[in-house]
């Protein structure tokens, strides 16, 4: 969690559940917690140091990938149908990823059977999990992703491939532009640190405050800077 504290903020009323998604190193999980803090929320982490073939994908993509998909997709189908229990402290629930992000992953590293399976699988469970009022994709760039990977520095990670993630940066993006399930808020994360400037942050919090519910927007906090 960032040391410093968040500016507040206000949201309308229909926003209830707000999702937080990119590719891996975007900064999803600090926003996701920034954004908790300044509307006093409840947050929904990704719980990935549970899988325990993550670490095993990483170093062999191909002999591991379908048992860590399959691991992902149930650990995230109990957190979201989870989701459906009422907060008597929490009006507003932020969570770092989108049930979505399933099909994403698995159409990168899945292929025939294995894949075919998986469709079948989340098929079934996706009716059942609920709908965001908001998806904040913070769209970043290959190269600012592997920055980011390499300066958190976990130890799986080390040897992340730079063509894995361009791979999912193309994913992502191909994904969202013809997303239309929610509103979509689309910020360009490129060259923007809403940790270590709080003109970013406050910019940021202020585009999801104010979030069109209609269809998807596009925010470059950048030339709001001056």
């Amino acid at each position: 969690m960032p040391d410093r504290s968040s500016p507040s903020v206000s949201l309308p009323d229909d926003l209830g559940y707000l999702v937080i998604e990119g590719v891996i190193g975007a900064g999803k999980t600090t926003l996701a917690q920034l954004l908790t803090e300044a509307v006093d929320g409840r947050i929904v982490l990704e719980q990935f140091k549970e899988n325990p073939f993550l670490e095993r994908f990483y170093e062999n993509k191909d002999r591991w990938a379908f048992q860590t998909e399959l691991t992902f997709l149930a650990s995230r189908f109990k957190q979201q149908k989870d989701l459906g229990a009422r907060d008597l402290f929490h009006r507003i629930v932020v969570s770092d990823y989108a049930f979505d992000k399933n099909r994403i992953f698995a159409h990168q590293t899945l292929s025939g059977d294995e894949l075919q399976l998986f469709e079948t699988l989340y098929s079934i469970m996706e009716p059942n999990v609920p709908t965001p009022d908001l998806i904040v994709y913070l769209q970043s760039s290959p190269e600012r992703l592997m920055e980011n990977i390499r300066k958190r520095d976990r130890s799986y990670e080390r040897s992340m491939d730079p063509a894995y993630i361009q791979s999912l940066h193309e994913a992502y993006d191909h994904y969202f532009r013809t997303y239309r399930k929610t509103p979509l808020l689309i910020v360009n994360a490129a060259e923007i640190d809403f940790v270590e400037h709080e003109k970013d942050l406050e910019v940021l919090l202020h585009h999801i405050a104010n979030a069109d519910l209609d269809g998807t927007t596009y925010v470059d906090p950048v030339v709001e800077r001056s």
